[in-house]
């Protein structure tokens, strides 16, 4: 992708794009987000995740859902060499965790994050909202992410409040809950 001015041209096709990247990335900043850890291990065993927002439910039967990875997501290459992952629901006091393993400056994020090692292998965060633990059905490579598909073979939900990402910014739910 080339921008001049206003217009943005795409590469492959050389015709303008409909938005700028900036003008995109605005947008989906008014969308509330839950805070999600994608984990699995490498090829040497050792754990490897990131944080996701792009996250959701596909069907109820059979159980799926998919996340959306950055190709240069420091985790990527394990996740694509993987036949299974989890994803960790964060709850509200789980920031930290959160920001840890959103920033690429970090060799083992998994230094100092209490963790339990699931029945099928993978690194399950402690004290998540939940839990779900997936193996990937369909992977799909749109633009510069790919999609992993998962069918979720285990699960586990607790209580709190959820941890969310609007505007840039870290936030929670307000109003009572019922």
């Amino acid at each position: 992708m080339k921008c001049h001015r206003a217009f943005c041209y795409n590469w492959d096709t050389g015709r303008p794009m409909a938005i700028t990247p900036s003008e995109y990335r605005a947008a989906l900043r008014h969308f509330a987000a839950g805070v999600t850890v994608v984990t699995t291990r490498d090829a040497d065993g050792q754990p490897s995740g990131l944080t996701a927002s792009a996250f959701t439910s596909v069907s109820l039967e059979p159980p799926l859902i998919l996340v959306c990875v950055d190709h240069k997501a420091q985790s990527y290459p394990a996740l694509s060499a993987s036949k299974v992952f989890a994803v960790n629901i964060l709850g509200l006091e789980q920031e930290a965790v959160s920001r840890r393993f959103a920033t690429t400056k970090i060799d083992n994020k998994f230094d100092g994050v209490p963790f339990t090692l699931s029945p099928l292998g993978l690194p399950l965060i402690d004290n998540a909202l939940a839990q779900l633990e997936c193996a990937i059905v369909n992977v799909h490579l749109e633009g510069d992410h790919t999609i992993f598909v998962g069918r979720v073979e285990r699960s586990y939900a607790g209580d709190g409040l959820p941890l969310v990402y609007y505007r840039g910014r870290y936030d929670r739910l307000s109003g009572p809950m019922p």
